[in-house]
């Protein structure tokens, strides 16, 4: 059986390589006579496995020793409750930026906890762009300045990373982490919902500075207290064992594509064709700043919306699956995550061509 190419914003695709030795895995866990998803947290055996990913992890993101890094559960979600529990401290408030529906989010849990300025808003541009940080209405005093690097549902991208000064920057990586390289030391936290670019949901990988521990609010659930997570290498309870093993694997194989290096290089062609493809074509159309535009989900729509039911239908037939926009855009949205390979992105150009010749 062939695979299908999964556009899907997430749980996404997964490399195949992966679900492979994964398969060949399930059964016996290299002779330990069980598989991953039976063996104790505290086993030597699990404990290796964690230790790897996490030492992998390090390797590709580029993560120095000044960071924890903590595999925790609840998704990037959870953590719109939990940065401001750990990180607001004594202060009133933070700083957010919004750009979507994710931004949105993050300020409405937040603004429970505390105080929230929104310095920025992509809203009147209907969020196609990022306002330029001249023009954000920063507070020295702010506890931290939380943003989302790439909007998964509007396909809008941070083309730059905010300079905060003194104060600690905090960013949603959930859609573009390891996508390319990054400079960690730029933050104080960040984080990324496992079902993009990592694993399979379940998990959430969260970086955070050494020096941001220990500063929790003395409401904050003891499950939620980085500290508390820190403290007991993301075991203080049974943790998302087979996700994590799963993270380690695609870890794995993204040292054997050339690291986020090479990770990178490649992300950026893909983008770069379609775009390119969606620009030359009258039939697709992309609301997005050019210098905006998100590498890993790229939105569009056809000329004529009453199409869409037949472009589906078209494209699934064709194993050109989850290309259904978000239900608050509407249209189509591709995206293209690390483990969807270039030929899936010449595929969906290929019948968008076919497509717009036959009903444009």
């Amino acid at each position: 059986m062939s695979r299908a190419y999964n556009f899907c914003a997430g749980p996404a695709t997964l490399p195949e390589a992966v679900l492979k030795q994964a398969r060949e895995e399930m059964l016996d866990w290299r002779g330990s006579g069980m598989s991953v998803m039976e063996m104790s947290h505290r086993s030597d055996e699990f404990v290796e496995i964690a230790e790897t990913a996490e030492r992998d992890f390090r390797d590709l993101a580029g993560v120095s020793d000044d960071y924890a890094v903590l595999f925790m559960q609840g998704g990037a979600s959870s953590q719109f409750a939990t940065i401001p529990l750990n990180l607001l401290g004594e202060k009133a408030g933070a700083d957010y930026v919004n750009t979507g529906i994710w931004s949105k989010k993050a300020i409405a849990e937040a603004s429970r906890y505390g105080e929230v300025n929104v310095v920025a808003s992509g809203a009147d541009s209907n969020f196609t762009s990022i306002p330029d940080q001249s023009t954000w209405n920063t507070r020295a005093d702010a506890a931290y300045l939380h943003y989302t690097p790439n909007e998964t549902i509007g396909g809008v991208e941070f083309d730059f990373i905010p300079e905060t000064g003194d104060v600690p920057l905090v960013a949603d990586f959930s859609s573009s982490i390891l996508s390319r390289p990054l400079d960690v030391s730029r933050f104080g936290l960040i984080y990324a919902g496992a079902q993009k670019n990592i694993g399979p949901s379940g998990l959430v990988v969260v970086v955070v500075r050494k020096d941001l521990l220990g500063k929790a609010r003395d409401i904050t659930p003891t499950m939620m207290n980085y500290q508390v997570i820190a403290d007991n290498g993301s075991m203080y309870n049974t943790p998302a064992t087979y996700s994590w093993y799963l993270a380690g694997l695609v870890f794995q194989w993204l040292k054997t594509q050339g690291g986020v290096e090479g990770m990178g290089q490649l992300n950026e062609r893909k983008a770069r064709k379609l775009y390119d493809f969606i620009d030359r074509c009258d039939f697709y159309a992309n609301p997005i700043e050019a210098r905006c535009r998100s590498w890993m989900n790229v939105p569009f729509t056809l000329a004529d919306d009453a199409l869409n039911g037949a472009f589906l239908k078209g494209a699934d037939e064709r194993g050109l699956l989850n290309l259904k926009g978000h239900r608050s855009v509407g249209g189509m949205r591709a995206s293209i995550y690390n483990a969807l390979p270039e030929a899936g992105v010449d595929a969906l150009i290929d019948y968008m061509a076919n497509f717009a010749e036959e009903r444009g």
